[in-house]
């Protein structure tokens, strides 16, 4: 073969790898690879168990963003350590079942879905999507009544310390999501 296999695979990549179906699948049964998502594969010990299904995850759905308290501690707006990848699909879309680390799936409105959408290198030339500090604060204020508003109101207290925080971006962006805009709006006047 002489090349080093890449970290990452799927079925579609064999060939470009100079692989058979075949000889790939008597690599997985030999361990050299293991199975994390439908044709998805990963070598084993080399990325963790949430890195693994955030790249069988972005392989599948190019529109899966991560969002809520996945961004929170991406964006260093958190201390707590989800128990569970929070992902974001466009309504209409499935999700992906995925082996060896939870997740747990949000349908968000196609029409708002990419409004502060950015993305989040994984490595092995793969991304997924990440909702920027200012989009993941205002879906905390517009699901309070799921996630509770302290968690909220702390991401804010925290961005409002930060110094690359813009304000005037935030309350722009919050005039797409009503639902959040005057619970947002009240806190910011508050904090500051």
């Amino acid at each position: 073969m002489g090349h080093r296999l890449p970290t990452f695979l799927r079925y579609r990549d064999l060939e470009s790898h100079g692989l058979t179906r075949h000889g790939f699948d008597r690599m997985v049964s030999e361990g050299g690879y293991e199975r994390i998502a439908p044709g998805a594969f990963v070598q084993p010990g080399v990325v963790d168990d949430t890195t693994a299904a955030l790249m069988a995850i972005a392989a599948k759905n190019p529109r899966a963003t991560l969002c809520l308290t996945s961004a929170l501690v991406l964006h260093d707006l958190t201390d707590e350590i989800p128990s569970e990848s929070v992902i974001a699909i466009p309504r209409g879309s499935q999700p992906l079942r995925v082996r060896f680390a939870p997740v747990s799936w949000h349908r968000f409105d196609p029409d708002t879905f990419d409004v502060g959408r950015t993305e989040h290198a994984l490595g092995e030339g793969l991304s997924i999507g990440l909702y920027s500090p200012e989009r993941t604060i205002i879906d905390l204020f517009r699901l309070r009544h799921v996630w509770g508003s302290d968690i909220a109101v702390s991401a804010l207290k925290r961005w409002l310390q930060t110094p690359n925080r813009r304000i005037p971006e935030l309350l722009l962006m919050a005039e797409r999501f009503p639902k959040a805009r005057p619970a947002l709006l009240n806190a910011v006047e508050i904090l500051l």
